[in-house]
């Protein structure tokens, strides 16, 4: 089974030599509070997308990550290339702002039967940076909090857009999809990442699942709704290996400290 590999080194103030060729990614930010580590995401990324109301808080929000700036400054320097969404929950005012800056607005308002993240996700797909390398990841910010519902349709895009890595980023954990087709290996940064982590098969049961590099590690285990549910686990060590007979989502804590801020 072939092994696809895995680092939340966009974490990092710098990325190392060896990681940054494979590093690329686009981010999108939605409509929850900016996790601390945002406006070092946005410096690195090569696609910065808002999805509708996101860019409320790109324009609200990060000027108060700069507080001895001027705002305006601020949000002239970070500005979204592309808002998309069905455009209900963005502020006029913002809107014309990010307009005279010449971001471009993708109003899809006509659509609504995916959400903004779907609709910014698409956007990154059949653009022309997917070209460019085939290991690009999109991270989501402000994609977990607030409704639960939200937060079912983020987790639901995981499962939509299995062939991109896609990951989900709140202040206090990540979680990405890891698929059946592949073997995982994942790199911990133990200065910003752990000790907590999960896996959690949702949509179908995994009759097995082994795990190298966790404090309780699985071999060939059960999981279900309803039986275990590997929650509140704890990695050992900088790499954990997972294979499962099913598409499990990985989750793990980001811990709270100045090395993920610019």
């Amino acid at each position: 089974m072939e092994v696809m590999f895995h680092s939340s080194s966009f974490l990092l103030p710098s990325i190392p030599a060896d990681e940054a060729s494979s590093t690329k990614y686009a981010i999108v930010v939605l409509n929850q509070k900016l996790p601390r580590f945002t406006p070092l995401l946005w410096e690195h990324a090569k696609l910065r997308l808002c999805a509708d109301g996101g860019a409320n808080r790109i324009y609200d929000e990060l000027p108060l990550f700069f507080p001895h700036e001027d705002a305006l400054l601020i949000r002239n320097r970070y500005k979204p290339d592309v808002i998309k969404g069905d455009m209900d929950s963005i502020r006029p005012d913002v809107l014309h702002f990010y307009l005279s800056l010449g971001t471009k607005v993708i109003d899809e308002s006509h659509d609504q039967d995916t959400t903004d993240l779907d609709k910014c996700i698409l956007y990154i797909r059949d653009s022309a940076l997917k070209q460019e390398s085939c290991r690009l990841q999109i991270l989501a910010t402000g994609a977990l909090g607030g409704r639960f519902d939200h937060e079912a349709g983020n987790l639901n895009v995981l499962y939509r857009y299995p062939d991109t890595r896609i990951i989900l980023l709140s202040d206090d954990c990540l979680i990405q999809l890891l698929p059946k087709t592949h073997r995982h290996e994942i790199q911990i940064q133990p200065s910003l990442q752990g000790p907590h982590c999960g896996l959690i098969p949702i949509g179908t049961p995994s009759a097995k699942t082994t795990t190298t590099g966790l404090q309780w590690d699985l071999t060939d285990t059960e999981m279900r709704f309803g039986g275990l549910v590997s929650t509140s686990n704890m990695v050992k060590g900088e790499k954990i290996t997972v294979e499962s007979d099913s598409d499990l989502l990985w989750t793990i804590s980001i811990k709270k400290q100045d090395s993920t801020t610019p």
